[in-house]
Protein backbone atom coordinates (compact mmCIF):
# COMPACT_ATOMS: atom_id res chain seq x y z
CA UNK A 1 0.00 0.00 0.00
CA UNK A 2 1.14 3.52 -0.83
CA UNK A 3 -0.45 6.40 1.07
CA UNK A 4 -3.32 4.15 2.13
CA UNK A 5 -4.10 3.01 -1.41
CA UNK A 6 -3.31 -0.10 -3.36
CA UNK A 7 -0.60 0.33 -5.97
CA UNK A 8 -3.08 0.02 -8.85
CA UNK A 9 -5.26 2.79 -7.40
CA UNK A 10 -2.23 4.99 -6.78
CA UNK A 11 -1.01 4.56 -10.37
CA UNK A 12 -4.54 5.22 -11.69
CA UNK A 13 -4.65 8.53 -9.80
CA UNK A 14 -1.21 9.51 -11.13
CA UNK A 15 -2.28 8.62 -14.69
CA UNK A 16 -5.52 10.59 -14.25
CA UNK A 17 -3.46 13.60 -13.07
CA UNK A 18 -1.17 13.38 -16.07
CA UNK A 19 -4.13 13.23 -18.46
CA UNK A 20 -5.87 16.15 -16.69
CA UNK A 21 -2.62 18.14 -16.74
CA UNK A 22 -2.29 17.58 -20.48
CA UNK A 23 -5.92 18.52 -21.13
CA UNK A 24 -5.86 21.70 -19.02
CA UNK A 25 -2.56 22.85 -20.52
CA UNK A 26 -3.64 22.03 -24.07
CA UNK A 27 -7.01 23.77 -23.82
CA UNK A 28 -5.52 26.82 -22.08
CA UNK A 29 -2.90 27.15 -24.83
CA UNK A 30 -5.57 26.67 -27.48
CA UNK A 31 -7.81 29.26 -25.81
CA UNK A 32 -4.97 31.80 -25.78
CA UNK A 33 -3.99 31.11 -29.38
CA UNK A 34 -7.61 31.54 -30.55
CA UNK A 35 -7.97 34.85 -28.71
CA UNK A 36 -4.53 36.26 -29.49
CA UNK A 37 -3.45 34.48 -32.65
CA UNK A 38 -0.44 32.22 -33.04
CA UNK A 39 1.53 34.72 -35.14
CA UNK A 40 0.91 37.50 -32.62
CA UNK A 41 1.94 35.20 -29.75
CA UNK A 42 5.20 34.37 -31.50
CA UNK A 43 6.06 38.02 -32.16
CA UNK A 44 5.25 39.28 -28.63
CA UNK A 45 6.87 36.41 -26.71
CA UNK A 46 9.56 37.57 -24.32
CA UNK A 47 12.70 35.90 -23.00
CA UNK A 48 11.33 34.87 -19.61
CA UNK A 49 12.73 31.56 -18.41
CA UNK A 50 10.64 29.04 -16.50
CA UNK A 51 11.48 28.91 -12.77
CA UNK A 52 13.89 26.13 -11.86
CA UNK A 53 11.34 24.47 -9.57
CA UNK A 54 8.94 24.04 -12.51
CA UNK A 55 10.88 20.92 -13.57
CA UNK A 56 9.79 19.19 -10.36
CA UNK A 57 6.11 19.76 -11.16
CA UNK A 58 6.45 17.21 -13.95
CA UNK A 59 6.78 14.62 -11.19
CA UNK A 60 3.54 15.75 -9.57
CA UNK A 61 0.95 16.23 -12.31
CA UNK A 62 -1.69 17.76 -10.03
CA UNK A 63 0.69 20.58 -9.09
CA UNK A 64 1.22 21.43 -12.76
CA UNK A 65 -2.54 21.41 -13.29
CA UNK A 66 -3.00 23.70 -10.26
CA UNK A 67 -0.44 26.14 -11.70
CA UNK A 68 -2.36 26.19 -15.00
CA UNK A 69 -5.61 26.85 -13.13
CA UNK A 70 -3.85 29.64 -11.19
CA UNK A 71 -2.86 31.24 -14.50
CA UNK A 72 -6.45 30.97 -15.74
CA UNK A 73 -7.61 32.70 -12.54
CA UNK A 74 -5.07 35.51 -13.00
CA UNK A 75 -6.22 35.90 -16.62
CA UNK A 76 -9.87 36.16 -15.62
CA UNK A 77 -9.74 38.31 -12.50
CA UNK A 78 -6.71 40.51 -13.08
CA UNK A 79 -6.77 41.00 -16.83
CA UNK A 80 -10.18 40.39 -18.38
CA UNK A 81 -12.25 41.82 -15.53
CA UNK A 82 -10.16 45.01 -15.61
CA UNK A 83 -10.68 45.52 -19.35
CA UNK A 84 -7.24 44.30 -20.40
CA UNK A 85 -6.78 41.92 -23.32
CA UNK A 86 -5.55 38.36 -23.76
CA UNK A 87 -2.45 39.83 -25.41
CA UNK A 88 -1.68 41.83 -22.23
CA UNK A 89 -1.84 38.55 -20.31
CA UNK A 90 0.50 36.83 -22.80
CA UNK A 91 3.03 39.64 -22.50
CA UNK A 92 2.76 39.42 -18.69
CA UNK A 93 3.38 35.66 -18.80
CA UNK A 94 6.36 35.74 -21.15
CA UNK A 95 8.28 38.89 -20.20
CA UNK A 96 10.44 39.57 -17.19
CA UNK A 97 8.83 42.04 -14.82
CA UNK A 98 10.68 45.35 -14.42
CA UNK A 99 11.21 45.89 -10.71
Amino acid sequence: MIAGMYEQDFMAIILFGIILNFLFSFFFGWYLSVNIGVQEMMTTKGDKQQPSWMVFTLLIPFVKMAITLYRVTILQFYFLNQGKTHKDFWVYLTNEQAE
